[in-house]
């Protein structure tokens, strides 16, 4: 019997590349490559993996590491890895959002004490996890990804070696990435014990009756909440205000950005093709975890004084607006699905820009305090402009039409299924965000005086890459729209 199986690696491609890249650019920085240099081939390999992602969506599904035809016996594919019209959607997200950051640590690394080589190295360890969590279609790989993607990212937040912060922020994350990887692995090892199934199509077709559907529930019960852990969710949140504090700025916005991606989409994944007949087990869950993650997030923001630690809050928020579509049922879950995909994007490109602009501000003060941003317009206009712009973008008010289309997504979503009364819940809270986001927006043009933020091309390259990006995305922002019901 043959069960030696194909590789398509035109699939594998975007995971590749990154990860040889991963390894090339430790090797350079043990040869003493320079910090620069480092970081160009690093944004080099995104961009790389970005084309490879490109080249792809016009193909057909591709699925690869299937189970041999000869074993399968009940016609079901059950393929490990699958690139689909909503992989090549975070996928994407994912690269393009690292080429961000990227560009945020040029500069971070000319001055701060951080080994480049073993920085970039974690970096692109990350985010090869983040590429193959969102192509898993089975609970092994699933796991295995995003176990990828959490171990570098807590070394990325100790590598400022001699500073107390960084250290308690990456033993706190760590701490926490522990237990949910605990949590998730208990409920992956229930989840097999009563579906005997690890592919998500086996899973969803097994029939579990009787005295192990309980523990089954239990289950899905607990993988949910090894997803809430890794996307900061209420109550299993409380590890990401310090972190983000404690961290480099550009790694606080790797995680609020491509870590929540990679943890969004494992989640939408499970409940959609693995647990689909299981909807009154998740949905009322997801339901009580997207209420509360967004009312503590922005009760909590209000009370912020320190900038990083409000985008911090606000990224807590934003992620119950991402969880409310997921908790429609199973009968309304794809375009549950294509609203959260969708709002992620948006908040993608406008919460990076904000973290660029706050990175290049936190630079110039020590503290970062909101109070130190009064009169930013006047020192740096196109800082000052930009931010702003992101900020209300954030808060959903034109000019920045594409918070406000994300959040038409998720009011639209949520109205078509048996919850909706969050539609309600999100309604208060984006009155109660809109007056921190404009308050901030506000001390930028009051009088004031401060350090002029440095700048440089990274810089610059950032902002305008993530500002043209808003500012395209609010004109036309059915450019993504089409790309994200596929998706779904």
């Amino acid at each position: 019997m043959n069960v030696i199986q194909e590789i398509d690696y035109a699939a594998v491609a975007p995971v590749l590349i990154v990860a040889v890249a991963a390894v090339g650019v430790l090797l350079a920085g043990a040869f003493e490559l320079g910090a620069r240099w480092l970081g160009r081939l690093t944004a080099l390999a995104l961009t790389a993996g970005l084309a490879a992602v490109f080249a792809l969506v016009p193909g057909e599904v591709r699925r690869t590491f299937c189970v041999p035809e000869t074993l399968r016996g009940d016609g079901l594919e059950s393929c490990s890895y699958v690139v689909d019209a909503f992989t090549l959607l975070f996928q994407g997200i994912v690269l393009a959002a690292a080429v961000v950051v990227v560009l945020m640590s040029l500069a971070e690394l000319e001055s701060a004490d951080v080994p480049a080589g073993e920085y970039y190295f974690l970096l692109l360890c990350a985010v090869t996890g983040a590429l193959a969590l969102v192509a898993a279609r089975d609970l092994v790989l699933l796991f295995t990804a995003l176990e990828t993607l959490a171990l570098p990212v807590f070394a990325l937040v100790a590598l400022k070696r001699y500073d107390g912060r960084a250290t308690e922020a990456a033993v706190k994350l760590f701490l926490v990435s522990v237990v949910s990887a605990a949590v998730l692995l208990f409920g992956i090892s229930l989840v097999y014990g009563t579906a005997g199934a690890m592919h998500f199509d086996r899973i969803a077709a097994a029939s579990v009756e009787g005295a192990l559907e309980p523990v089954l529930a239990a289950g899905i019960v607990m993988v949910v909440a090894g997803f809430a852990f890794k996307v900061a969710a209420v109550p299993f949140h409380f590890w990401a205000p310090d972190v983000y504090q404690g961290a480099p700025v550009p790694v606080a916005a790797f995680l609020s950005v491509v870590s929540k991606a990679g943890g969004f989409a494992g989640l939408a994944l499970v409940v959609a093709l693995a647990f689909p007949s299981h909807g009154d087990v998740w949905g009322p869950l997801l339901a009580v975890l997207a209420a509360a993650t967004m009312t503590v997030g922005n009760v909590m923001a209000l009370r912020q004084t320190q900038a990083v630690r409000l985008l911090a809050w606000s990224s807590v928020a934003q992620s119950g607006y991402m969880l409310a579509p997921l908790a429609v049922g199973a009968e309304h879950i794809g375009q549950g699905i294509g609203a959260t995909a969708g709002y992620l994007a948006f908040y993608a490109v406008m919460n990076l820009g904000a973290f660029a602009v706050v990175h290049g501000a936190g630079r110039a003060s020590e503290g970062n305090l909101l109070a130190d941003y009064r009169g930013l317009v006047r020192r740096d206009p196109l800082s000052g402009v930009s931010l702003a712009f992101f900020l209300i973008c954030l808060a959903g008010l034109p000019p920045g039409v594409m918070g406000l289309v994300a959040k038409v997504l998720v009011f639209k979503a949520v109205m078509t299924g048996p919850v909706v009364w969050l539609a309600a819940v999100m309604a208060v809270n984006v009155v109660i965000g809109l007056y921190y986001y404009l308050v901030w927006a506000a001390r930028l043009f009051a009088p004031g005086t401060g350090p002029l933020p440095p700048t440089g091309l990274p810089y610059r390259l950032a902002l305008g890459i993530t500002g043209a990006g808003a500012v395209l995305l609010s004109v036309v922002p059915q450019v993504l729209l089409q790309a994200v019901f596929p998706a779904g």
